[in-house]
């Protein structure tokens, strides 16, 4: 008599351990918890406040350079590695000059505070401008309330 043993078939588990999903989610959130407030760039300015339309964003989608001022009249530049260290004028020039010429179509954004001298802006602007900028725009920020005083 030849001896038969029949196979107990196990049946398909159906459920996902989701444990390693959980830890590895609240790893990265613990993560970017931590880099998130590293991300901002620039320099902290107190900003002018204007009630105007926001700029469409082009065709191209590149970023802004955005060049900012201080109360001091130090000037910033939104690019590189060093985004806290004041660059002076000649470097700031070449600066913006060889981003430029590798993009020309990059909107360039003036943020200056609302203490910095009106001449340090224009001199800002009309360096971005021979540094071969074709436009320059002036970042502000929206007032909590317009007041219009017309009679």
């Amino acid at each position: 008599m030849a001896m038969h043993t029949q196979r107990q078939r196990k049946k398909p588990m159906a459920d996902i351990n989701v444990v390693p999903y959980i830890d590895v989610m609240l790893v990265l959130l613990i993560i970017f918890m931590i880099t998130a407030p590293m991300l901002t760039q620039g320099v902290q300015v107190d900003l002018p406040q204007a009630s105007a339309n926001p700029v469409e964003p082009s065709e191209d989608n590149s970023e802004p350079l955005i060049v900012s001022v201080d109360a001091e009249g130090l000037y910033y530049i939104g690019i590189g590695d060093k985004q806290e260290a004041p660059i002076a004028s000649d470097s700031l020039f070449s600066k913006v000059r060889a981003v430029l010429e590798r993009s020309p179509n990059t909107p360039v954004m003036v943020k200056g505070d609302t203490a910095v001298d009106y001449g340090s802006v224009v001199v800002l602007m009309t360096l971005l401008q021979q540094a071969g900028a074709p436009s320059v725009g002036l970042i502000t920020q929206q007032p909590e309330q317009v007041e219009t005083n017309i009679e």
